[in-house]
Order: structure tokens, then C-alpha cells, then sequence
């Protein structure tokens, strides 16, 4: 079976998913690279169409061992007819405990067929120089094996001629699933003088919760503690102050410490 167009869909606030996603594309090297980042909010608003001779690669961050529920949202929209499709969650070194498992079977009701799935490490969004979590990952093997990843799905698909010769994967989880979905809504972002108003934390936050005019107003309702406005600030003006998330913070450093390795699942 031969797939000559590959359709990545990714949410990725801190560009692990990102990387990790792309990584997979290079070890498949499709004829047909086609990218969908679903980070922006305006891009969720857009539903996706996949056919039955492409690949899609859906890949999310772990939030609180699930699927991210505004993915979740978006997946709700997607169309799919048989449709090969490979599964990756990325997670922060703790556990990706229901995640991927959820992300499978979301997808399969959307009407993709799983041929293969994954999980892999990358940088915890609450990690920084003074209490790090993962951080760095992911690194050159992180990198590796996900090439190595998108090799084996193409040799698993050229080992069938039709999609319904697939055996149907297992991947770790639990029913009913655990974690929540449900996030903090919490006061946890300080904004030093040095911030210059410059717009880029507003920019790249995924849910738009940062108020353009004023980076130090933020909608705590809104708000994913997804980090992405203090890892991208250039002036290093933004920083998690004492409260619930500097706690969680605390207890990662502490509890996280062994490198997790990336697992794939064919």
C-alpha cells in the first residue's frame, strides 16, 4: 500500500509536537508534505477532509494525562473515510497516561483506520533554568527515533495492499479514562518591568488570552497553562510567581528526574 501524501495535524504551543511530527515526515518522506497547525485559534475553526489515499499524523501535547479538550473540539470536525492514520502525544517526562489511547479512539469515530502510535518526551511547559523538567527534549534521539518511526510505518505499509488488511493497534490507556480535562483557572504569570509591550506573547498564545495592548492583562478563564508567552518572551519578562502551578512546578523537578524514553506502538 502506497501513500504518496502525508497530512500532519498538530497543536504544539512550545513546538515539541511540532518537532517531533516533522521529524516522523522526514522518516516517510512523502511525495506530498501537507501541514496543519491547529495552535492558532483561527486555524481551529477550520475543518479538516482526508481521503482514503493520504496519511494523516495527528500529533498533541499531554494536558493532565488526556487529550487537550479544545483538540478535542476540533477533532469533532474532522472527516475522514478509512483514512491510514498514525497517533502521537508528547508528554513532560511524568506519565502520558490515558492520552494516547483517547487520541486513538477519537480519531477512529472520525473514520480513520490507526495503523501505528506513539508517545514521546518534550520539554514540560511548566520547566524552566531554575527547576527543570525534560528539559531540552526532545533531543537528537528523541529526534532519531522519530524518524526512525515514520521508516517503520512505511515498510508496515507496504507490507499490506488495502487498508483493511491492517490489524487493529494496542496502545496503553485505560477505560474509563483518567486525568481530567478540565484546567486550572488560575492567576500564575508574573510580567516583570523589562517586558516592552512588544506583542509576541500575545501572538503566540493559542487561546488568545494575553490582551494585545497590554501583555500583563491575561484571562485566567481562557488560559491552557500552556506556557507558551514566558518560553517565547525575548526579554525573559514573563516567569510563573508562587501559587498552585509553581508548586506543580516544584514536584516535577523533584519527582521527574529520569529521562523517559520514547515508545512506539506498530
Amino acid at each position: 500500500m502506497n501513500i504518496n501524501t502525508v497530512k500532519l495535524a498538530y497543536f504544539s504551543p512550545t513546538k515539541t509536537t511540532e518537532t517531533i511530527l516533522h521529524d516522523i515526515a522526514k522518516g516517510i518522506g512523502p511525495e506530498t508534505l501537507d501541514v496543519i497547525d491547529i495552535t492558532r485559534s483561527d486555524a481551529r475553526q477550520q475543518p479538516l477532509k482526508v481521503a482514503e489515499d493520504e496519511l494523516l499524523i495527528v500529533g498533541v501535547p499531554v494536558y493532565m494525562g488526556r487529550v487537550p479538550a479544545l483538540v478535542g473540539e476540533w477533532l469533532n470536525a474532522l472527516e475522514a473515510s478509512n483514512t491510514p492514520a498514525v497517533c502521537v502525544v508528547v508528554y513532560g517526562n511524568r506519565e502520558f497516561d490515558d492520552a494516547l489511547i483517547e487520541l486513538k479512539e477519537w480519531i477512529t469515530g472520525q473514520g480513520c483506520v490507526p495503523i501505528a502510535g506513539a508517545a514521546y518526551i518534550g520539554e514540560h511547559s511548566f520547566s524552566d533554568s531554575g527547576l527543570p523538567t525534560a528539559q531540552g527534549r526532545p533531543d537528537q534521539d528523541d529526534r532519531t527515533h522519530a524518524e526512525a518511526f515514520g521508516q517503520a510505518i512505511v515498510k508496515k505499509m507496504h507490507s499490506v495492499s488495502a487498508i483493511s488488511q491492517f490489524a487493529p493497534i494496542e496502545v496503553p490507556g485505560n477505560h474509563p479514562y483518567k486525568g481530567k480535562t478540565t484546567l486550572w483557572d488560575v492567576n500564575f504569570i508574573a510580567v516583570s518591568e523589562e517586558c516592552g509591550q512588544c506583542g509576541i506573547c500575545a501572538d503566540v498564545c493559542p487561546v488568545e488570552a494575553i490582551a494585545p495592548e497590554d501583555s500583563s492583562r491575561i484571562d485566567e478563564v481562557k488560559c491552557i497553562t500552556c506556557c507558551a508567552c514566558i518560553k517565547s518572551c525575548p526579554q525573559n519578562a514573563r516567569s510563573i510567581k508562587p501559587g498552585p502551578v509553581n508548586d506543580a512546578q516544584k514536584r516535577l523537578n523533584t519527582n521527574c528526574k529520569a529521562p523517559k524514553k520514547p515508545e512506539w506502538f506498530l
